[in-house]
């Protein structure tokens, strides 16, 4: 069985970590932008990062037979400060277009500030101007009215619901967010969020209809198996095999594909690697034997 994790942050992850989610089944992923654990204080930072989100992390995945995808955006804690917020708008329309980016994101509230709420707005405004997809972080506190609110702008912008996931849901949220018509995302974390027993327990509740399991897995405490290791626990639930599939591989494929980078076809084909190739002079070796696959 494959697997899709759609919301992990390689970046901060190993080259143990790509082996044991090849391992493990993983096909594909998708890599938010995000917060890098303290402020960035110049615009040139954000553009090294966007460009390594579209160039040496997907190369870098690839060596391990896993498809990388991203989504580009200015995350919500960082919007906080105006001066360089402003100088991430002027740069973003530069990346959405590249290969392997599905869309705008992760975008939404932290604190649930002014100034989060304007870039909020300007990001859907330019995903409605350019019909992209859009992910949205939803707040670690005060949640069902980060939800709530998210909901409300994304239906003033005039998006298309089946075009935006709304993530890091729980079982106050996920209500909200089902009847708005959006994708619902579920963070597995080991201690916050959401755990893999609470998220059967929503998927024998609310059923399959897009339903969305991610890892999230970043710099913190977190796991870049969540999403295999929820998979075996639908086993134990007595979940289908074509149950599993569809919560783990279809799901996240129709939520994002229609981002055209990518179809059900391209991902299930093997991908072939050899480790000793260089992306601008660099492999994933470290005078380790080369690989080939």
């Amino acid at each position: 069985m494959f697997y899709f994790d759609p919301h992990i942050h390689m970046t901060a992850r190993t080259t143990n970590d790509y082996e044991a989610m090849a391992a493990a089944g993983i096909r594909a992923v998708i890599e938010p932008a995000f917060w890098l654990g303290q402020p960035r204080t110049s615009i040139g930072t954000f553009e090294d990062y966007f460009k390594s989100l579209t160039g040496w992390e997907r190369f870098r995945a690839s060596q391990f037979g896993i498809q990388h995808f991203c989504t580009l955006g200015l995350n919500s804690k960082e919007a906080n400060n105006k001066e360089l917020s402003d100088q991430v708008m002027e740069i973003l329309p530069h990346f959405l277009f590249k290969e392997g980016v599905v869309g705008i994101g992760e975008i939404g509230f932290d604190e649930m500030t002014d100034l989060e709420e304007h870039y909020f707005k300007l990001q859907l405004e330019m995903a409605k101007e350019h019909d992209l997809f859009v992910q949205i972080h939803t707040p670690h506190r005060d949640k069902k009215n980060g939800t709530i609110e998210s909901i409300r702008l994304v239906k003033e912008a005039g998006l298309d619901p089946t075009k935006v996931i709304i993530d890091h849901n729980n079982e106050e949220t996920l209500p909200y967010t089902l009847e708005s018509g959006c994708w619902a995302g579920h963070t597995i974390y080991p201690d916050t969020k959401m755990d893999a027993p609470r998220m059967v327990k929503l998927l024998q509740e609310y059923g399959l209809e897009r339903m969305i399991v991610n890892s999230s897995a970043d710099w913190g405490k977190s796991d870049p198996l969540s999403v295999p290791k929820t998979a075996n626990l639908m086993r134990e639930a007595d979940f289908s095999e074509e149950q599993i599939q569809k919560v783990m591989w279809e799901n996240p494929i129709d939520c994002f594909a229609v981002s055209g980078q990518f179809t059900r076809e391209s991902l299930e084909v093997d991908v072939h690697y050899d480790q000793s190739e260089l992306f601008q002079g660099n492999s994933v070796l470290r005078g380790q034997v080369a690989e080939a696959k």
